[in-house]
C-alpha cells in the first residue's frame, strides 16, 4: 500500500514538473538540437558497420534500447537547412511541413544480435532522397521523416 502511494506521488510530481516546463523530454533539447544529435554528421562522406556501432552509442541511441533504424546525413548543416526552403510536401503523419532533398547518408539498422547498450548495426552508405520536417521562423529541421 505504501509503495503504491509513493509511486502515485512520484507520478504526480513528474506530471506537475512537466506541466510547469521544468522537465523537458529528450534531455531538455529542442527538437532542432535533437535532430542535429541524431541525424547530422558532416565529418564523413559515408559510414560502415564500425561507424554505425560507434555513432549510435556516441549519440545516445543505445542507452536503454537499441534504436532499430537511424539515418546520419553527411552534409553541412546549412545545406540541410536549405532543404527547409523547398516546396512543402505531406509528412507520414499527414502534416504539410515536410520537404525533400538529395543528400549523402549512412543508414544504420539494428541487427538484433546484441541487447542495449551493446547494440550492433548494419550500415548502408548512399546518396539518396530524404524527407525532413521543418518548423520555426526561419524554418529549421526538426524531424527525419524518411
Amino acid at each position: 500500500m505504501a509503495l503504491q502511494k509513493t509511486h502515485s506521488l512520484l507520478l504526480l510530481l513528474l506530471l506537475t514538473l512537466l506541466g510547469l516546463g521544468l522537465v523537458q523530454p529528450s534531455y531538455g533539447q529542442s527538437m532542432y538540437q535533437r535532430f542535429l544529435r541524431q541525424h547530422v554528421d558532416p565529418t564523413v562522406t559515408g559510414g560502415d558497420v564500425k561507424y554505425c556501432n560507434l555513432m549510435m552509442q556516441r549519440r545516445r541511441m543505445t542507452q536503454f534500447h537499441c534504436k532499430q533504424f537511424n539515418t546520419f546525413i553527411h552534409e553541412d548543416i546549412w545545406n540541410i537547412r536549405s532543404i527547409c526552403s523547398t516546396t512543402n510536401i505531406r509528412c507520414k503523419n499527414g502534416k504539410m511541413n515536410c520537404h525533400e532533398g538529395v543528400v549523402s547518408v549512412t543508414d544504420c539498422r539494428d541487427t538484433g544480435s546484441s541487447p542495449a547498450p551493446n547494440c550492433r548495426y548494419g550500415a548502408r552508405a548512399s546518396t539518396r532522397r530524404v524527407v525532413i520536417a521543418c518548423e520555426g521562423n526561419p524554418p529549421v529541421p526538426v524531424h527525419f521523416d524518411r
